[in-house]
């Protein structure tokens, strides 16, 4: 993974839940950077574009900070979200260098028709939707594919079955399920068709971090 993009993070003067609220009606997002020895700084970045790459699951960014000369390397570390869980408030960033290990979480992807969807009354289980992995910050991937077109009813596909590029380890139990085919029976079928009738917003987009409200925002 090469950076994907460079922010340019500006210091807040003030910290706290009502001066992050400012920033962000002003069109930031409120970011605190860490790490290599350096003291945790409240900086702010451009919320739209930032956001943007935050929700592609980019994990990598280069970052000018004010004040400081050159361009430096940041990793994810953390999200916040607003009491819905829908919109990103925060954000938590380690200063690292490309070569430098570290231990991530890494979304998996299924790909593939899986065989046992040709049944009528199958439905594919993603129980698991991430992985933890070790690598460097370079060879950090995106996401993980799983290749589910062998999948059968009544089979399932591990952790340990992801074909990990190379200078990634996998950290995750390898035998945790990431994927299985349900038969469901015609009655289990109608009840939950009727539950997903009245269950909202139950299927939302997944989001990456700790979902956390505005009281709890960070320095």
């Amino acid at each position: 993974m090469q950076k994907s993009y460079t922010l340019d993070a500006k210091r807040r003067e003030k910290v706290g839940s009502k001066y992050a609220q400012r920033v962000r009606s002003a069109g930031g997002l409120p970011v605190v950077v860490y790490g290599h020895g350096h003291e945790p700084l409240a900086l702010y970045v451009d919320a739209k574009e930032t956001i943007k790459h935050l929700e592609k699951g980019e994990k990598v960014f280069g970052i000018n900070i004010e004040g400081e000369k050159g361009e430096q390397t940041v990793l994810v570390r953390d999200l916040q979200f607003d009491y819905l869980g829908t919109r990103i408030i925060h954000a938590d960033f380690a200063l690292v260098d490309l070569n430098e290990q570290v231990e991530v979480s890494v979304h998996v992807r299924l790909v593939g028709d899986a065989v046992g969807l040709s049944r009528g009354n199958a439905v594919l289980l993603h129980p698991h939707t991430e992985v933890e992995v070790r690598c460097t910050v370079a060879t950090l991937p995106d996401e993980l594919r799983l290749d589910v077109s062998s999948l059968d009813v009544g089979h399932s596909l591990h952790a340990g079955d992801i074909a990990l590029p190379s200078g990634v380890e996998l950290l995750s139990d390898k035998d945790m399920v990431l994927a299985t085919i349900h038969e469901t029976k015609e009655e289990e079928v109608a009840v939950g068709e009727a539950a997903g009738a009245g269950a909202g917003e139950a299927g939302a987009p997944e989001r990456i971090g700790e979902k956390k409200g505005e009281e709890a925002d960070k320095a």
